[in-house]
């Protein structure tokens, strides 16, 4: 663990929240700020099930940390694939993708628990796996203070219940929860190269990122991967030791986008 970002609670807000971000990527436009969008959830009835606090909650704590950073640069792209009827699975992976982004607890969990399990062999994680990680992220300062046991609970459910709504663990266990076969769609892994690229990130940085390691992915795996995809037209790669070289086709993140709904 790094000491760079501090831990929060906020995945309570939300946990993965996978058909909700759907509904409110449908939702939101280019420019309209939480609040905005806020009113507009309430006012449609859009969860007719949660009071207006909550939905003011969902849009405030939940989707905006995720997707309307950097001036909602996400959420367009978001809501452009979902307009195309871009696969649901992958849809719910580059959910995943923002939500790790947005809760270094979560990326930090998936990195460096369940990973190693899901590689080890294991064939479910507990409570107990959480609470662990939790503990030790407390002993390690990563929180701005130190958490109560009952929240220490909580957090470790959200943890577990995230995962299982991404798809990495099952929906439901009496204290254990399976771990689920999770494999990076092809689609995510253009996407991901190439918003990393339109970044500014170097062609062997973007092997290196730790982004992939959300996927379970290592930089050599990363550059296999990419050279698979590569038959593809997107892009050719060429490597050589630790250099990499990519001549990409497309000129902006949105000729890929538009190149992405077309498979």
């Amino acid at each position: 663990m790094t000491a760079a970002v501090q831990y929060t609670t906020q995945l309570q807000a939300g946990l993965g929240m996978v058909p909700e971000t759907l509904d409110l990527l449908r939702l939101w436009k280019p420019g309209m700020i939480p609040a905005r969008l806020a009113e507009e959830v309430v006012q449609a009835g859009l969860f007719s099930r949660a009071t207006a606090r909550r939905a003011r909650n969902l849009v405030v704590e939940m989707f905006a940390p995720r997707y309307l950073v950097d001036h909602g640069q996400a959420a367009a792209r978001l809501k452009f694939l979902n307009e195309h009827r871009f696969h649901q699975e992958a849809m719910a992976q580059l959910c995943f993708l923002y939500t790790a982004r947005a809760q270094r607890i979560l990326a930090d969990f998936v990195v460096e628990i369940y990973w190693p399990k899901y590689s080890g062999g294991a064939s479910s994680m507990s409570r107990h796996d959480a609470e662990k990680f939790v503990q030790c992220a407390l002993d390690s300062g990563r929180t701005a203070m130190r958490w109560s046991d009952s929240t220490v609970k909580r957090v470790s459910g959200y943890l577990l219940g995230c995962c299982a709504d991404f798809g990495l663990l099952a929906s439901s266990g009496r204290g254990e929860r399976s771990i689920q076969r999770f494999s990076m769609r092809p689609e995510v892994a253009l996407y991901l190269a190439h918003e990393l690229h339109f970044s500014g990130t170097s062609d062997t940085a973007i092997i290196k990122h730790r982004d992939w390691l959300l996927f379970g992915f290592e930089p050599v795996e990363v550059l296999n991967r990419l050279k698979s995809l590569s038959h593809d037209g997107h892009f050719v790669v060429q490597s050589s030791g630790e250099f990499v070289q990519i001549s990409w086709k497309y000129q902006t993140m949105e000729d890929c986008l538009h190149a992405l709904t077309q498979r």
